[in-house]
């Protein structure tokens, strides 16, 4: 076991993650109601030898933080007015990489909203990579990756399967989470 399986252990968590290693692949992570769902998500993938990138708004991406977020693998996701397309800068990201697995969010926030992000589904659609399901359910202290959605273009539908599949989970907050 490594080290950050340790810390995991040591702290009570246990893990599931029986995906395939895919070389690409988006890794849809819920629920998100804390600070601590980033910390215990890269603990866990590192755990079982891999690494994954992820999104996170750009306003947490200053010096010295902008600079770590980076190298762990971070993209900045700008708020308000758009830059340009984050779907399409994505994609071409997934289009010009050998391997790339990539954590994102869908409630967007770790407030309460019934609004999930489709970005994440456009994204594993157009650029043809598979989307793994992370639960981090704190009632268990259990994380898992066990299964593996593919987005049909109909975002509305693969919206409504996945948060079905996330409707059981528990955030550290659980009054923060909604798949209503």
């Amino acid at each position: 076991m490594n080290l950050a399986g340790l810390i995991l252990k040591a702290f009570g968590w246990r893990l599931d993650i029986s995906v395939p290693d895919y070389p690409k692949c988006i890794i849809c992570v819920a629920p998100h109601t804390s600070n601590w769902d980033f910390v215990l998500g890269k603990l866990a993938y590192a755990a079982v030898g891999r690494h994954a990138g992820f999104m996170m708004k750009e306003t947490w991406f200053f010096w010295p933080l902008g600079c770590l977020f980076r190298a762990i693998g971070g993209i900045p996701v700008p708020r308000g007015a758009k830059r340009g397309s984050l779907t399409e800068s994505v994609v071409r990201r997934f289009d010009d990489s050998v391997q790339l697995q990539l954590a994102i969010t869908p409630e967007g926030t770790r407030s309460r909203t019934s609004r999930w992000h489709t970005g994440f589904l456009h994204i594993a659609y157009r650029a043809e990579v598979p989307i793994v399901l992370g639960v981090i359910d704190y009632a268990d202290k259990l994380i898992t990756i066990r299964d593996t959605f593919k987005a049909t273009g109909d975002a509305e539908a693969d919206l409504r399967a996945v948060k079905d599949y996330y409707k059981n989970a528990r955030g550290k907050h659980p009054e923060k989470f909604t798949t209503e």
